[in-house]
């Protein structure tokens, strides 16, 4: 015969052991790393992610519309990127990627003087994958969707007040800067 103390414990081991379950699971995730956690605590719409589209126009010659492709950019789809180059006195076309490289030919030049790799894109974002998989956070910091951003990427921070002084030492010109809150 189990008394109500006896019922209780189980009940509260029960909990326990459920509560450890489900804190276990939320640390096995498969899902990808995300450190910076910028919507934590919005329980509202976004407004600046609705964009209205631009007017629909009709075109000179119904025959020389491309066919539709689901997911690919629509003519009536908001460019907001290219409206700023373009509105700047700038070439909107050049932010269309190709994958070949324009620009500056010095300065591809010398960016690609020792090689190139095909895949340099997929090696970094698998890279970058690993690293932010390694430093996710701890179980409670994912379970409250905490930024972790900042401390994971810490030990490649610059310290720039450190940099302007060896600057300085050396003789290098540098502009005014904000005062060391370290010094003070």
């Amino acid at each position: 015969m189990v008394t109500g103390a006896q019922g209780m414990a189980r009940t509260t081991g029960r909990i326990v052991a459920l509560a450890a379950l489900c804190v276990a699971l939320a640390a096995c995730s498969n899902k990808e790393p995300n450190l910076m956690n910028v919507k934590r605590g919005q329980d509202t719409p976004d407004e600046f992610a609705i964009l209205p589209n631009k007017p629909i126009q009709m075109p000179e010659d119904l025959t020389t519309l491309p066919a539709p492709t689901p997911g690919a950019q629509n003519r009536a789809d908001q460019t907001p990127f290219k409206d700023a180059v373009a509105v700047l006195g700038g070439n909107p076309d050049r932010l269309n990627r190709t994958g070949e490289l324009r620009g500056d030919p010095a300065l591809i030049g010398h960016t690609t003087r020792y090689g190139m790799g095909a895949s340099i894109r997929q090696d970094l974002a698998a890279a970058d994958l690993e690293f932010r998989s390694r430093n996710k956070g701890r179980i409670l910091e994912r379970l409250a969707n905490v930024n972790t951003y900042y401390r994971a990427y810490e030990p490649m921070s610059l310290d720039q007040h450190a940099e302007l002084r060896r600057f300085r030492r050396a003789g290098v010109r540098t502009p005014s800067a904000p005062p060391d809150p370290a010094a003070e």
